[in-house]
C-alpha cells in the first residue's frame, strides 16, 4: 500500500474560533484540543481511518450538528480524502452527513481555515425523542484515502481559499 498522507492537529487558535462559533457555552477549548485524537485505523484490514468526537456531542432527531474535528489532512496529489459515517451510527441510528459524503482535496490543506475538517450529522431516526450521545474519542466518522483521474483536456488553474463551495467563488 502506498503512504500518501498525514493527519495532523489544526492550530489551537483555528480549532478554538471554529468549535466556539458552533458550541459558544463551552467553557474550557483548551482541554477539548488537548484530548483530540487523530484519525487511525482500528484494524491491518480496515480501509477507513476512524474519526473521534473531540468532546460529548449529542445528535438529536430531526437536528444537525457541525463538528469542528481539529483536524486537517496532507494529502498527495491525485489522491481525495472521502468522509462517511461509521456504519454502525447510520445503521442503528441512522445517522447521516449533510452533504451525503464529504470531499477532502489535496489542496484544502493550504486554505486560509488551514484545511480544518468539519463533519455536519444529523440524526433522521423514527422515535419521536431519539437522540444519540458520541461521547469524547467514539469514532463518529470515517476516512478513505481514493486515487483519482482527470481528463486528458484538463486544464484547472483555480486556486481554493476555503471550504464549502469555495472553488465556485
Amino acid at each position: 500500500m502506498q503512504r500518501i498522507a498525514s493527519f495532523e492537529k489544526v492550530s489551537f487558535e483555528q480549532f478554538e474560533k471554529d468549535w466556539l462559533k458552533n458550541f459558544p457555552e463551552t467553557a474550557d477549548v483548551m482541554e477539548i484540543y488537548n484530548g483530540i485524537k487523530l484519525p487511525q485505523r482500528a484494524t491491518t484490514g480496515s480501509a477507513g481511518y476512524d474519526f473521534y468526537a473531540p468532546a460529548d456531542i449529542t445528535v438529536e432527531k430531526g437536528k444537525s450538528v457541525l463538528i469542528p474535528t481539529g483536524i486537517r489532512s496532507r494529502i498527495d496529489n491525485g489522491w481525495v480524502l472521502k468522509i462517511y459515517p461509521r456504519s454502525g451510527l447510520g445503521f442503528k441510528h441512522r445517522i447521516r452527513l449533510d452533504n451525503t459524503v464529504g470531499i477532502i482535496d489535496a489542496d484544502y490543506y493550504n486554505s486560509s481555515n488551514e484545511g480544518h475538517i468539519m463533519i455536519k450529522l444529523s440524526c433522521d431516526a423514527h422515535d419521536n425523542g431519539h437522540a444519540v450521545l458520541l461521547r469524547a474519542g467514539d469514532g463518529f466518522a470515517q476516512g478513505i484515502f481514493l486515487q483519482f483521474g482527470i481528463t486528458l483536456d484538463d486544464n484547472a488553474q483555480g486556486v481554493r481559499d476555503g471550504g464549502f463551495g469555495s472553488t465556485n467563488k
